[in-house]
């Protein structure tokens, strides 16, 4: 699979990366055999980026993920995960975890992006994983913690990149304005933006993509379905954006474009995945993967020819800004090799 590099790093990311929040239970218990065999099958697809975090499962996500990497050639692969959130006993627990994750609630989460708790985390992230490194580490919802994040955590992770403990440095958030201060006013290489430039949202034009490629920093897509709204060729009511039911005038949004895709010989999710690369400062998307069948579907979709004319008369038609990037050699014919 195609690779593209974080500028100025030793990192280069698989254009298709594997997230890992599903196997860690979120919102539905995933048997331990399916998460591996769904590490297994985006391996054997050619996949080499694996995203995780504390958060995802009190911990679960770590280790599940690391126990299915082990034995892998370790220089194969890269592996982020993500501070600001350390695992600390519950002194309360109710039974289960609160925050999405069907998983027991011994631990709970603790906010810290200070220099002790940046350091912790990435140590007890090591324990959890069995890794000896990790090659990406991202400051994880910083929303309402920008100045310990900024002046405290960021130096942290900036002082580690720069002994090569750590490959490259960044955050990680469901907004684009915040992100466009971290690579405009802190060392970050690249950062994780979740639904905020997708065929339904494109308002990181505002803010952190033009902030990118001034700077010549990389930019990661999540979220790309904006919570399941852009995941099957045809929408229906009830389906969700942004983890809530989606209005109706969206739900009749994603079905005009999904019928523009129709009539460019493509699908919906398989345009929602090659759209972000219309940006050149978007150098992977990465998808949540729960299971065998899931990894499958995603690497088929991420494989669908989508034709350059699709951007252009989704933009004629109104149906995604106007200042989206076509025709400028963007997408998948820029692949890197």
């Amino acid at each position: 699979m195609h690779q593209r590099k974080i500028q100025n790093t030793s990192v280069s990311l698989t254009e298709l990366g594997f997230g890992a929040s599903v196997i860690g239970n979120l919102y539905r218990v995933t048997p331990v055999d399916e998460a591996t065999a769904a590490v297994d099958a985006a391996w054997e697809a050619g996949l080499r980026y694996f995203d995780t975090a504390p958060h995802y499962g009190l911990g679960l996500s770590e280790r599940r993920l690391g126990a299915a990497l082990r034995g892998r050639p370790r220089d194969e692969y890269v592996i982020s995960s993500k501070v600001g959130r350390l695992l600390v006993p519950n002194e309360e627990p109710r039974g289960v975890d609160t925050e999405g994750f069907v998983v027991r609630d011994d631990l709970r989460r603790q906010w810290d992006f200070s220099r002790d708790g940046v350091l912790r985390s990435i140590e007890d992230t090591l324990e959890r994983t069995g890794l000896d490194r990790l090659d990406i580490v991202y400051l994880h919802d910083p929303d309402d913690h920008w100045r310990q994040a900024a002046e405290q955590a960021m130096p942290t992770l900036a002082e580690l990149r720069d002994q090569g403990v750590i490959g490259a440095i960044g955050a990680g958030m469901n907004q684009s304005a915040m992100l466009a201060r971290f690579l405009r006013e802190t060392p970050a290489d690249v950062v994780m933006l979740a639904g905020r430039y997708t065929l339904l949202d494109q308002s990181a034009l505002d803010d952190v993509l033009p902030a990118a490629r001034e700077l010549g920093k990389g930019v990661v897509a999540v979220g790309v379905f904006n919570s399941g709204l852009l995941s099957r060729d045809r929408p229906a009511e009830g389906m969700k954006y942004d983890y809530r039911d989606a209005p109706s005038a969206l739900v009749e949004r994603a079905r005009a474009i999904a019928g523009v895709c129709e009539a460019h010989g493509t699908t919906l999710p398989a345009a929602a995945i090659a759209f972000p690369y219309t940006h050149p400062s978007i150098i992977n998307v990465t998808l949540g993967m729960r299971n065998l069948e899931q990894v499958v579907r995603n690497v088929e979709l991420h494989g669908q020819h989508v034709p350059d004319g699709l951007w252009d008369d989704l933009r004629a038609q109104g149906l995604i800004r106007s200042d989206v990037l076509t025709g400028h050699g963007g997408g998948r014919d820029a692949r890197c090799h």
